[in-house]
Protein backbone atom coordinates (compact mmCIF):
# COMPACT_ATOMS: atom_id res chain seq x y z
CA UNK A 1 0.00 0.00 0.00
CA UNK A 2 1.39 3.35 -0.73
CA UNK A 3 1.90 5.67 1.82
CA UNK A 4 1.48 8.76 0.15
CA UNK A 5 -0.33 9.43 -2.94
CA UNK A 6 -0.48 12.74 -4.72
CA UNK A 7 -4.21 12.91 -6.83
CA UNK A 8 -4.14 15.69 -9.86
CA UNK A 9 -7.88 16.41 -10.86
CA UNK A 10 -7.63 17.48 -14.75
CA UNK A 11 -11.58 17.96 -15.60
CA UNK A 12 -11.83 18.23 -20.11
CA UNK A 13 -14.76 20.93 -19.95
CA UNK A 14 -12.68 23.92 -18.98
CA UNK A 15 -15.00 26.97 -20.01
CA UNK A 16 -12.65 29.73 -19.14
CA UNK A 17 -9.98 28.69 -21.48
CA UNK A 18 -10.75 26.05 -23.77
CA UNK A 19 -8.09 22.85 -23.22
CA UNK A 20 -6.47 24.42 -20.92
CA UNK A 21 -5.05 21.81 -18.53
CA UNK A 22 -2.58 20.75 -22.06
CA UNK A 23 -2.25 24.17 -23.43
CA UNK A 24 0.96 25.44 -23.83
CA UNK A 25 2.45 27.37 -20.66
CA UNK A 26 5.67 28.25 -20.24
CA UNK A 27 7.00 26.17 -23.09
CA UNK A 28 5.27 22.59 -21.05
CA UNK A 29 1.56 21.97 -20.96
CA UNK A 30 0.28 23.64 -18.06
CA UNK A 31 -0.55 20.28 -16.59
CA UNK A 32 3.34 19.29 -16.45
CA UNK A 33 4.49 21.50 -13.98
CA UNK A 34 3.14 20.10 -11.60
CA UNK A 35 2.93 16.34 -12.36
CA UNK A 36 6.42 16.81 -12.21
CA UNK A 37 6.73 18.88 -8.45
CA UNK A 38 4.55 15.87 -7.89
CA UNK A 39 7.31 13.51 -9.04
CA UNK A 40 10.16 14.87 -7.86
CA UNK A 41 8.84 15.00 -4.05
CA UNK A 42 10.78 12.62 -2.12
CA UNK A 43 7.91 11.88 0.11
CA UNK A 44 5.05 10.71 -2.56
CA UNK A 45 4.91 6.90 -3.64
CA UNK A 46 2.72 7.49 -6.74
CA UNK A 47 0.72 9.98 -8.85
CA UNK A 48 -2.57 9.82 -10.09
CA UNK A 49 -3.63 12.22 -12.60
CA UNK A 50 -7.63 11.79 -12.51
CA UNK A 51 -9.45 12.93 -16.23
CA UNK A 52 -12.20 12.65 -18.22
CA UNK A 53 -10.36 13.75 -21.02
CA UNK A 54 -8.31 11.58 -24.02
CA UNK A 55 -5.92 14.50 -24.82
CA UNK A 56 -5.28 14.81 -21.34
CA UNK A 57 -4.24 11.72 -20.52
CA UNK A 58 -2.25 11.81 -24.09
CA UNK A 59 -0.30 14.76 -22.58
CA UNK A 60 0.45 13.70 -19.19
CA UNK A 61 1.39 10.43 -20.23
CA UNK A 62 4.00 11.77 -22.14
CA UNK A 63 5.87 11.77 -18.97
CA UNK A 64 7.33 8.54 -18.40
CA UNK A 65 8.15 7.66 -14.75
CA UNK A 66 7.26 4.60 -12.79
CA UNK A 67 5.24 6.64 -10.30
CA UNK A 68 3.01 8.18 -12.51
CA UNK A 69 -0.80 6.70 -13.73
CA UNK A 70 -3.27 8.18 -15.42
CA UNK A 71 -6.83 7.09 -14.23
CA UNK A 72 -10.36 7.68 -15.67
CA UNK A 73 -12.51 10.24 -13.50
CA UNK A 74 -15.86 8.98 -13.67
CA UNK A 75 -18.25 11.36 -15.55
CA UNK A 76 -20.47 12.28 -12.35
CA UNK A 77 -17.33 13.40 -11.04
CA UNK A 78 -16.27 15.46 -14.06
CA UNK A 79 -19.72 17.76 -14.93
CA UNK A 80 -19.40 21.41 -14.07
CA UNK A 81 -21.48 21.19 -11.21
CA UNK A 82 -19.45 18.31 -9.82
CA UNK A 83 -16.98 19.15 -7.21
CA UNK A 84 -13.21 18.15 -6.83
CA UNK A 85 -13.84 16.23 -3.69
CA UNK A 86 -16.33 13.99 -5.48
CA UNK A 87 -13.50 12.95 -7.26
CA UNK A 88 -11.49 12.53 -4.32
CA UNK A 89 -13.94 10.18 -2.55
CA UNK A 90 -14.28 8.07 -5.51
CA UNK A 91 -10.59 7.66 -5.84
CA UNK A 92 -9.98 6.98 -2.13
CA UNK A 93 -12.94 4.34 -2.63
CA UNK A 94 -11.24 2.56 -5.51
CA UNK A 95 -7.29 2.59 -4.23
CA UNK A 96 -5.06 1.99 -0.96
CA UNK A 97 -3.23 4.84 0.84
CA UNK A 98 -2.89 6.48 3.75
CA UNK A 99 -2.30 10.21 3.16
CA UNK A 100 -3.26 11.90 0.20
CA UNK A 101 -1.96 15.09 -1.14
CA UNK A 102 -4.68 16.75 -3.40
CA UNK A 103 -2.36 19.39 -6.37
CA UNK A 104 -4.32 21.27 -8.14
CA UNK A 105 -3.32 21.20 -11.75
CA UNK A 106 -3.61 24.90 -12.61
CA UNK A 107 -1.12 26.05 -10.09
CA UNK A 108 2.45 25.89 -12.38
CA UNK A 109 4.35 27.56 -9.41
CA UNK A 110 3.94 24.99 -7.33
CA UNK A 111 7.76 22.75 -6.75
CA UNK A 112 8.98 19.78 -5.24
CA UNK A 113 10.45 21.98 -2.75
CA UNK A 114 7.05 23.08 -1.36
CA UNK A 115 5.81 19.74 -1.35
CA UNK A 116 8.83 18.29 0.38
CA UNK A 117 8.29 21.21 3.19
CA UNK A 118 4.50 20.90 3.57
CA UNK A 119 4.39 16.88 4.15
CA UNK A 120 7.66 17.10 6.39
CA UNK A 121 5.54 19.90 8.20
CA UNK A 122 2.29 17.44 7.93
CA UNK A 123 4.18 14.29 9.41
CA UNK A 124 6.15 15.54 11.98
CA UNK A 125 3.48 17.20 13.75
CA UNK A 126 -0.11 16.12 15.17
CA UNK A 127 -1.84 17.72 12.11
CA UNK A 128 -4.96 16.48 10.42
CA UNK A 129 -4.68 18.55 7.61
CA UNK A 130 -2.52 21.07 5.96
CA UNK A 131 -3.12 23.82 3.04
CA UNK A 132 -0.53 25.60 1.17
CA UNK A 133 -0.55 29.35 1.39
CA UNK A 134 0.77 32.45 0.72
CA UNK A 135 1.19 35.70 2.53
CA UNK A 136 -0.72 38.77 1.20
CA UNK A 137 0.24 42.28 2.57
CA UNK A 138 -3.44 43.87 1.32
CA UNK A 139 -5.68 46.50 4.09
CA UNK A 140 -9.50 44.22 3.88
CA UNK A 141 -12.60 46.12 4.72
CA UNK A 142 -15.74 44.55 4.84
CA UNK A 143 -18.77 46.04 3.76
CA UNK A 144 -21.98 46.48 5.34
CA UNK A 145 -24.76 47.89 3.25
CA UNK A 146 -23.09 50.94 1.68
CA UNK A 147 -20.52 51.33 4.34
CA UNK A 148 -17.00 49.52 4.94
CA UNK A 149 -15.10 49.37 7.95
CA UNK A 150 -11.33 47.76 7.93
CA UNK A 151 -11.24 44.18 9.03
CA UNK A 152 -7.44 43.57 9.58
CA UNK A 153 -5.89 47.09 10.42
CA UNK A 154 -6.75 50.76 12.04
CA UNK A 155 -6.66 53.47 9.92
CA UNK A 156 -4.68 55.80 12.54
CA UNK A 157 -2.23 53.23 12.97
CA UNK A 158 -1.61 51.95 9.02
CA UNK A 159 1.49 49.82 8.76
CA UNK A 160 4.63 50.22 6.30
CA UNK A 161 4.48 47.43 4.33
CA UNK A 162 7.71 46.50 5.94
CA UNK A 163 6.00 45.94 9.04
CA UNK A 164 3.02 44.55 8.15
CA UNK A 165 2.26 40.85 8.86
CA UNK A 166 -0.10 40.41 6.43
CA UNK A 167 -2.81 37.66 5.92
CA UNK A 168 -2.77 34.13 5.01
CA UNK A 169 -4.32 33.02 1.49
CA UNK A 170 -5.13 29.88 0.04
CA UNK A 171 -3.14 29.51 -3.29
CA UNK A 172 -4.79 26.50 -4.13
CA UNK A 173 -1.72 24.22 -5.08
CA UNK A 174 -1.87 21.68 -2.39
CA UNK A 175 -4.23 20.40 0.08
CA UNK A 176 -2.87 17.56 2.72
CA UNK A 177 -5.16 15.03 4.82
CA UNK A 178 -5.76 11.39 5.34
CA UNK A 179 -7.86 8.74 3.58
CA UNK A 180 -9.77 8.26 6.96
CA UNK A 181 -10.54 11.86 7.72
CA UNK A 182 -11.19 12.45 3.52
CA UNK A 183 -13.77 9.61 3.88
CA UNK A 184 -15.27 11.08 7.37
CA UNK A 185 -15.55 14.44 6.21
CA UNK A 186 -16.24 14.43 2.72
CA UNK A 187 -14.21 17.19 2.45
CA UNK A 188 -10.03 17.91 1.49
CA UNK A 189 -9.52 19.42 5.01
CA UNK A 190 -10.40 19.12 8.11
CA UNK A 191 -9.74 18.62 12.10
CA UNK A 192 -6.90 20.64 13.24
CA UNK A 193 -5.34 22.40 10.27
CA UNK A 194 -2.17 24.04 9.58
CA UNK A 195 -0.07 25.71 6.25
CA UNK A 196 2.74 25.52 4.50
CA UNK A 197 3.67 28.78 3.46
CA UNK A 198 4.63 29.74 -0.91
CA UNK A 199 6.49 32.19 -2.97
CA UNK A 200 4.13 35.37 -3.41
CA UNK A 201 4.47 34.51 -7.19
CA UNK A 202 2.32 31.11 -6.07
CA UNK A 203 -0.72 33.11 -5.46
CA UNK A 204 -1.94 32.88 -9.04
CA UNK A 205 -3.82 29.99 -10.53
CA UNK A 206 -4.51 29.95 -14.02
CA UNK A 207 -8.42 30.25 -14.32
CA UNK A 208 -8.88 33.21 -16.48
CA UNK A 209 -6.99 34.50 -19.71
CA UNK A 210 -5.57 36.76 -17.65
CA UNK A 211 -4.23 34.90 -15.32
CA UNK A 212 -2.22 33.11 -17.88
CA UNK A 213 -0.96 36.16 -19.17
CA UNK A 214 0.55 37.38 -15.91
CA UNK A 215 1.42 34.04 -14.95
CA UNK A 216 3.79 32.88 -17.87
CA UNK A 217 5.57 36.66 -17.53
CA UNK A 218 6.34 35.45 -13.87
CA UNK A 219 7.07 32.00 -14.80
CA UNK A 220 9.82 33.55 -17.27
CA UNK A 221 11.37 35.79 -14.88
CA UNK A 222 11.40 33.02 -12.78
CA UNK A 223 13.22 31.10 -15.30
CA UNK A 224 16.09 33.73 -15.41
CA UNK A 225 16.18 34.86 -12.18
CA UNK A 226 19.81 34.15 -11.74
CA UNK A 227 20.56 34.78 -15.37
CA UNK A 228 23.03 38.02 -13.78
CA UNK A 229 25.33 35.01 -12.37
CA UNK A 230 25.96 33.02 -15.15
CA UNK A 231 30.24 33.67 -16.14
CA UNK A 232 30.49 30.80 -18.24
CA UNK A 233 27.55 29.75 -21.27
CA UNK A 234 27.78 25.90 -22.75
CA UNK A 235 26.79 24.55 -25.79
CA UNK A 236 26.23 21.36 -27.04
CA UNK A 237 26.44 21.20 -31.39
CA UNK A 238 23.98 18.92 -33.28
CA UNK A 239 20.67 19.52 -32.60
CA UNK A 240 21.82 23.20 -31.41
CA UNK A 241 24.17 24.73 -33.57
CA UNK A 242 23.26 22.45 -36.15
CA UNK A 243 19.95 21.18 -37.63
CA UNK A 244 21.16 17.22 -37.00
CA UNK A 245 21.06 17.08 -40.18
CA UNK A 246 23.93 14.21 -41.43
CA UNK A 247 25.47 15.76 -44.98
CA UNK A 248 28.01 14.22 -47.07
CA UNK A 249 29.92 15.46 -50.14
CA UNK A 250 30.49 13.52 -53.20
CA UNK A 251 33.53 12.16 -51.59
CA UNK A 252 32.06 11.25 -48.67
CA UNK A 253 33.14 13.97 -46.32
CA UNK A 254 30.86 14.65 -43.46
CA UNK A 255 29.45 18.35 -43.23
CA UNK A 256 27.70 20.54 -41.10
CA UNK A 257 25.64 23.44 -41.69
CA UNK A 258 25.93 26.41 -38.70
CA UNK A 259 23.66 29.47 -37.83
CA UNK A 260 25.58 32.76 -38.51
CA UNK A 261 23.10 34.45 -35.89
CA UNK A 262 24.74 31.75 -33.40
CA UNK A 263 28.43 32.70 -34.06
CA UNK A 264 27.47 36.67 -33.12
CA UNK A 265 26.44 34.98 -29.71
CA UNK A 266 29.47 34.68 -29.04
CA UNK A 267 30.91 38.17 -29.76
CA UNK A 268 27.63 39.40 -27.64
CA UNK A 269 28.00 37.34 -24.50
CA UNK A 270 31.84 37.98 -24.99
CA UNK A 271 30.63 41.81 -24.65
CA UNK A 272 29.69 40.60 -20.99
CA UNK A 273 32.57 39.23 -19.69
CA UNK A 274 30.71 35.72 -20.17
CA UNK A 275 33.18 33.16 -21.30
CA UNK A 276 31.97 30.49 -24.08
CA UNK A 277 32.49 26.69 -24.00
CA UNK A 278 31.49 23.93 -27.10
CA UNK A 279 30.93 20.51 -25.13
CA UNK A 280 29.47 17.41 -27.65
CA UNK A 281 30.37 13.75 -27.94
CA UNK A 282 31.17 13.74 -31.34
CA UNK A 283 34.85 14.40 -32.33
CA UNK A 284 35.33 16.00 -35.71
CA UNK A 285 37.13 18.91 -37.21
CA UNK A 286 34.55 20.81 -38.47
CA UNK A 287 33.52 21.41 -34.84
CA UNK A 288 36.93 22.83 -34.05
CA UNK A 289 37.30 24.67 -37.26
CA UNK A 290 33.85 26.81 -36.61
CA UNK A 291 34.87 27.27 -32.41
CA UNK A 292 37.85 29.14 -33.05
CA UNK A 293 36.16 30.97 -36.12
CA UNK A 294 33.79 32.31 -34.04
CA UNK A 295 36.06 32.53 -30.82
CA UNK A 296 34.43 29.76 -28.63
CA UNK A 297 37.02 29.49 -25.37
CA UNK A 298 36.10 26.21 -24.78
CA UNK A 299 35.79 23.33 -26.96
CA UNK A 300 35.49 19.34 -25.76
CA UNK A 301 34.90 16.88 -27.85
CA UNK A 302 34.21 13.13 -27.39
CA UNK A 303 33.07 13.81 -24.11
CA UNK A 304 30.37 10.84 -23.01
CA UNK A 305 29.57 12.47 -19.52
CA UNK A 306 29.31 16.13 -20.07
CA UNK A 307 28.37 16.63 -16.11
CA UNK A 308 31.46 15.49 -15.13
CA UNK A 309 33.39 17.24 -17.27
CA UNK A 310 31.98 20.60 -16.66
CA UNK A 311 32.38 19.91 -12.86
CA UNK A 312 36.39 19.48 -13.73
CA UNK A 313 36.21 22.89 -15.65
CA UNK A 314 34.54 24.19 -12.59
CA UNK A 315 37.31 23.57 -10.72
CA UNK A 316 39.71 24.94 -12.95
CA UNK A 317 37.70 28.62 -13.60
CA UNK A 318 36.78 28.36 -9.86
CA UNK A 319 33.56 28.95 -10.71
CA UNK A 320 30.32 27.41 -9.71
CA UNK A 321 27.66 25.00 -11.80
CA UNK A 322 25.03 27.62 -10.91
CA UNK A 323 27.16 30.06 -12.84
CA UNK A 324 26.55 28.21 -16.15
CA UNK A 325 24.33 28.56 -18.72
CA UNK A 326 23.68 25.03 -20.89
CA UNK A 327 21.66 24.52 -23.97
CA UNK A 328 21.50 20.72 -24.82
CA UNK A 329 18.79 19.06 -27.04
CA UNK A 330 19.19 15.52 -26.53
CA UNK A 331 19.32 12.81 -23.52
CA UNK A 332 23.07 13.08 -23.32
CA UNK A 333 22.59 16.32 -22.30
CA UNK A 334 20.31 15.68 -19.16
CA UNK A 335 22.58 15.25 -16.93
CA UNK A 336 24.31 18.59 -17.18
CA UNK A 337 20.38 20.45 -18.18
CA UNK A 338 19.62 19.48 -14.32
CA UNK A 339 22.46 20.78 -12.44
CA UNK A 340 23.10 24.26 -14.27
CA UNK A 341 21.89 27.27 -12.87
CA UNK A 342 20.30 28.07 -16.36
CA UNK A 343 19.30 25.35 -18.61
CA UNK A 344 17.70 25.61 -22.12
CA UNK A 345 16.72 23.68 -25.51
CA UNK A 346 15.54 24.15 -28.94
CA UNK A 347 11.67 24.03 -29.92
CA UNK A 348 12.57 20.42 -31.20
CA UNK A 349 14.38 19.02 -28.49
CA UNK A 350 13.24 15.82 -27.13
CA UNK A 351 10.61 15.56 -25.10
CA UNK A 352 12.24 14.63 -21.98
CA UNK A 353 14.90 17.87 -22.30
CA UNK A 354 11.91 20.18 -23.07
CA UNK A 355 10.58 18.79 -19.72
CA UNK A 356 13.48 19.90 -17.40
CA UNK A 357 14.26 22.75 -19.43
CA UNK A 358 14.29 26.44 -17.78
CA UNK A 359 13.70 27.46 -21.36
CA UNK A 360 12.32 26.55 -24.31
CA UNK A 361 13.35 28.44 -27.23
CA UNK A 362 11.24 29.29 -29.91
CA UNK A 363 13.71 28.44 -32.31
CA UNK A 364 14.73 25.03 -33.69
CA UNK A 365 18.75 23.55 -33.50
CA UNK A 366 20.65 25.38 -36.35
CA UNK A 367 18.37 27.95 -36.59
CA UNK A 368 19.67 30.21 -34.37
CA UNK A 369 18.24 28.33 -30.61
CA UNK A 370 21.89 29.57 -29.23
CA UNK A 371 21.47 33.44 -30.37
CA UNK A 372 18.03 33.39 -28.46
CA UNK A 373 19.62 31.92 -25.48
CA UNK A 374 22.27 34.01 -25.07
CA UNK A 375 20.20 37.02 -25.62
CA UNK A 376 17.88 36.28 -22.75
CA UNK A 377 20.69 35.91 -20.77
CA UNK A 378 22.51 39.55 -21.89
CA UNK A 379 18.86 41.70 -22.15
CA UNK A 380 18.51 44.01 -19.16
Amino acid sequence: MAKIVAFIPARAGSKSIPNKNIKSFGGKPLIHWVVNAALDCKYIDKVYVSTDGKEIQKTVNEISNPKLKVIDRPKNTAEDSSTTESAMIDFANKFDFKDIVLIQATSPFLQSKDLDGGITKYLNNNFDSLISIVRQKRFIWLKNNELIKPYNYFPKKRPRRQDFKGFFVENGAFYITSKKLLLRSNCRISGKTSYYEMSENSYFEIDEENDWKIGENLIDKNNFKNKNNIKLFCTDVDGVLTDSGMYYSEKGDELKKFNTRDGRAIELLKKHKIKTAIITSENTSIVKKRGDKIGVDFIFQGINNKLEHVKKLCREQKIKLSEIAFIGDDLNDLNLLKKVGLSACPSNAVYKIKNISDYICSKKGGDGCMREFAERIIEN
